[in-house]
């Protein structure tokens, strides 16, 4: 592998394997299962009542769990990295935005209520440290204050900004109706995504898109946004920004020319269009995915509902091959991506393949892989629901091989959940993003083909 190769993967992991030893000491974490009983759960369920129960009970992490003073989400449900409670996640925070909108269209909680919290969020960010109208990756939940990710990432994270407004472009779409609380809602979302300066991270002008900037630090993290991998959604946004937004040539000559872009290989009798040997973790078929409806987009570069089915069918095959022969892989328990681990946060793949076995992975790959995901839930659900079924969903990831059941919940693990499954059920936040005016334009800008974009 290259070095943009190694480089582009483990940035994801460095950046949620920062002080992996304080983790390990606190696995048990402040996650208690006290007043829950996992044992309790309902049984012999319709496919459609365990979805409906899997989004409900998900849902909690970012309702019941969500941060009292500013609503947002909180990065991890186990108190990890030194910084208790408080920490709250910007990227997360948008993927819990798409569930309070999945919330809000499904009745399970009254749709003033859902508005009322995004505005208190809303109004928290309006006032938090931004830099150049760009988020940091973690923040102080009460004082909007940034909370360095390591020593030089103390500034804006444009991949976590993307997410963000991923989220906050659909809840604008949502909440159309004309009255006062709607208007104020659009409209302060739309302020917020007028202010980030997209280009700003073009260094100057340059064909180049750049994950970081800090005041402090200026651009010595020196990451540059090159594919394959969870970022594109941060290219569609930057180029259907309204008044920062970045050409086409940021596109073509930075994302599209890297040593894990192309690829054209078969693994397990399947071809994988683009990205690393073997599809890498399958957040890379998720993130970006939330918003943007994979059927019929394709560019010059791939067919991306291809991409992603193809990704999750190599993933799917060799956790049912197990050429490692770890305990418990088959068709009914499958997905490897990054999660928790038992020795801490790894991106889990095919060509790094530790055991570990994260639900997530296959839940939030309900749009491609509909029959097999459905397997893996019911096993996950009926089967080892009582090691992995909580008051907030399944927890983060499980070894069998290992004995090891993790207890903690991670936001980027648990949202993925709530909104690929509805887009299974519903496309409901594909077909909100996919409205937006702004990113249509963007898609087009990029050269994208779309059934939305005429």
């Amino acid at each position: 592998m290259k070095t943009h190769s190694i480089f582009g993967l483990q940035i994801f992991v460095m950046k949620h394997f920062i002080l992996a030893i304080v983790f390990v000491l606190i696995a048990a974490g402040s996650f208690s299962q006290s007043a829950f009983n996992a044992a309790d759960r309902p049984k012999n369920l319709s496919d459609t009542a365990l979805l409906e129960l899997v989004e409900k009970q998900t849902f909690r992490y970012f309702w019941d769990f969500g941060h009292p003073v500013s609503g947002m989400a909180r990065e991890r449900s186990n108190i990890a990295y030194d910084y208790g409670d408080e920490v709250v996640t910007t990227g997360g925070t948008g993927f819990g935005v798409m569930a309070m909108i999945v919330a809000a269209d499904r009745k399970w909680v009254p749709r003033d209520s859902i508005e009322n919290r995004l505005l208190k969020m809303i109004k928290f960010l309006s006032k938090a440290d931004s830099y150049h109208g760009v988020f940091p990756h973690w923040m102080n939940g009460t004082t909007g204050k940034t909370i360095p990710f390591s020593r030089k990432d103390d500034g804006g994270d444009l991949v976590e900004t993307s997410y963000l407004f991923e989220g906050l472009l659909c809840a604008r779409q949502y909440f159309n109706r004309h009255d006062r609380k709607d208007e104020e809602l659009r409209n302060r979302i739309t302020w917020l995504w007028n202010d980030v300066e997209w280009s700003w991270h073009t260094r100057g002008g340059l064909d180049l898109l750049y994950w970081h900037w800090s005041p402090n630090n200026g651009w010595s993290m020196n990451f540059e946004l090159r594919g394959w991998n969870e970022t594109l959604i941060t290219y569609i946004l930057s180029a259907s920004s309204p008044n920062y937004s970045i050409n086409a040539d940021v596109y073509n000559k930075c994302w599209a020319q890297s040593s894990h872009f192309k690829n054209g290989k078969q693994f397990y009798g399947i071809t994988l269009p683009l990205g690393f040997d073997y599809g890498g973790p399958l957040f890379f078929a998720h993130y970006s995915f939330l918003g943007l409806d994979p059927h019929g987009l394709k560019d010059q570069y791939a067919d991306y509902w291809q991409q992603n089915y193809n990704h999750t069918l190599i993933n799917y095959k060799h956790c049912v091959i197990n050429p490692n022969h770890f305990k418990g892989y088959g068709e009914d328990c499958w997905g490897l991506t990054a999660s928790d681990t038992y020795d801490g946060y790894n991106a889990h793949s095919p060509d790094n393949d530790l055991g570990t076995i994260s639900p997530t992975a296959a839940l939030s790959s309900f749009p491609y892989t509909p029959e097999y995901s459905m397997k893996a839930l019911k096993h996950f659900y009926y089967d080892l629901g009582d090691k992995l079924w909580s008051e907030y969903g399944f927890t983060d990831a499980f070894n069998e091989t290992k004995n090891w059941y993790a207890k903690s919940h991670l936001a980027i693990d648990q949202g993925p959940e709530i909104v690929m499954i509805e887009n299974y059920r519903t496309g409901l936040l594909w077909k909100l993003f996919m409205s937006v005016p702004e990113i249509q334009n963007g898609l087009k800008k990029l050269g994208f083909e779309s059934p939305f974009v005429k």
